[in-house]
């Protein structure tokens, strides 16, 4: 995908899975909410969540988006990353709220946000790689 093509899927998109490394060494793969700001994925989560305490130990993550439901219409996007942790009440009550308002439509949320952004920590997924498909692009030819 072109790099406009890349931020028209991100945002489109509903869900990211999350892959990070686990205690044990098998990947451990969440999905998650999220925002894009300035290109980058933003979600939040609980700071005692598995995910959270794997990001403390290795910082890399593996992102993936993707959407297609036939061979010929596979589209998505792996984002190799690493993860800045914010653990700032404000920085995530905004993130929160912006997540919120995201995939709600709804606004005047930050009472409700900001008593659970206690809890939570929010993840910026700074980019390393990124390799991307769109199969609607190979005309048959696969």
């Amino acid at each position: 995908m072109s790099g406009t093509e890349l931020a028209d899927f991100l945002d489109e998109q509903r869900v990211v899975v999350c892959a990070t490394n686990g205690v044990r060494g098998w990947p451990h793969l969440m999905p998650l909410w999220y925002v894009v700001r300035d290109g980058e994925i933003w979600a939040w989560t609980y700071a005692k969540s598995q995910k959270a305490k794997n990001l403390e130990r290795d910082a890399r993550a593996t992102l993936q988006l993707e959407t297609g439901d036939q061979y010929d219409q596979l589209r998505g996007v792996m984002i190799e990353a690493e993860t800045v942790i914010h653990r700032g009440a404000e920085i995530v009550a905004a993130l929160g709220t912006e997540i919120y308002e995201r995939y709600t439509g709804h606004s005047g949320v930050e009472e409700m946000v900001a008593a659970q952004a206690a809890k939570r920590i929010g993840l910026q997924f700074v980019p390393r790689r990124v390799a991307s498909w769109d199969h609607r692009k190979l005309a048959g030819v696969y």
